[in-house]
């Protein structure tokens, strides 16, 4: 099932922020196109064609009232779309009405918002479902994996598929992992300097490849430990003695794991499984924006 995504999640002025920089990347100069199609009052269709998990509606609305048109959505973000269902092939899930030239000018900024979004709620609403028929209680998360600029649009789009967004960024939550330890020297010195500055309102989290370092890391304070690499089989024995000796403790599990493979790592003893597969290489949900016409 979808998670519910409160309205004021994102804030208006960062919204506006993003808005006005992608749509200055995408106009940098002169808008032709634009001139062409002038300012005749228009209304366009936006059209799902391909089945899959609405998301980005809120960055879709923000494109649009960035450029003076308005947004009726006639389908509610979160939905599983499915025009394979119907006789064309295609959904008719929102009306845009605005001038021709300003239609023009939102759409391709607007569309590429959706696809991205809906493929990557798509894939988070698979890995969502996986959990529930497993009777899973814990939780799938996103990677900080994502593209450059686009940071909300994917973090917002696992939440709206059903998933974690695991930490945002740098500042939301302290990762040490094998780079941070060989160049510190220990786990156990990394994380004292990691607490020195984190204070007690940051977690600190530190990727094990064994089980003798997350008891290091797990006496040195930190909150969680990452198994990282580990298969099924070695990371059901790991989480279970480490749970058992450190109950307080979370336990993540987290590298290479798949929508094939998720189900085989979930076990009593783990806490979250983090994978890039949500996002990394999913495939876009197909839409077009159309302009009513004869």
């Amino acid at each position: 099932m979808a998670r519910q995504v409160f309205p004021g999640m994102i804030p208006d002025a960062k919204l506006k922020a993003l808005v006005a920089t992608w749509l200055d990347e995408d106009v940098p100069s002169f808008d032709i196109g634009g001139a062409v199609v002038g300012d005749k009052s228009e209304q366009a269709w936006l059209l799902c064609k391909a089945d899959g998990v609405l998301s980005g509606c809120q960055f879709f609305d923000a494109v649009f009232e960035h450029v003076g048109c308005t947004v009726e959505w006639h389908a509610v973000e979160g939905k599983h779309l499915k025009p394979s269902d119907t006789e064309s092939g295609k959904m008719h899930i929102a009306t845009v009405k605005g001038t021709a030239r300003n239609l023009l000018l939102g759409e391709r900024t607007a569309l590429n918002i959706l696809a991205r979004a809906s493929g990557i709620a798509t894939r988070a609403r698979r890995m969502a479902d996986i959990r529930e028929v497993e009777g899973w209680s814990g939780i799938v998360a996103g990677t900080r994996k994502i593209t450059p600029g686009f940071r909300l649009v994917e973090k917002h789009a696992m939440l709206v598929g059903g998933c974690d967004s695991h930490r945002m960024d740098l500042s939301s939550m302290v990762m040490l992992k094998d780079n941070h330890i060989w160049s510190t020297g220990s786990i156990t010195e990394a994380v004292a300097k990691a607490r020195m500055m984190a204070g007690f309102s940051t977690k600190i989290e530190v990727e094990c490849g064994s089980v003798d370092e997350a008891r290091e890391a797990i006496k040195a304070g930190a909150d969680v430990v990452m198994l990282d690499n580990f298969g099924p089989d070695r990371l059901r024995d790991a989480a279970a003695l480490l749970k058992q000796e450190s109950p307080h403790v979370c336990i993540e599990a987290s590298g290479g794991i798949t929508v094939d493979t998720i189900a085989s790592f979930m076990s009593e003893a783990v806490d979250v499984i983090s994978t890039s597969w949500i996002h990394q290489g999913a495939p876009h949900v197909d839409f077009s924006l159309k302009i009513a016409h004869d």
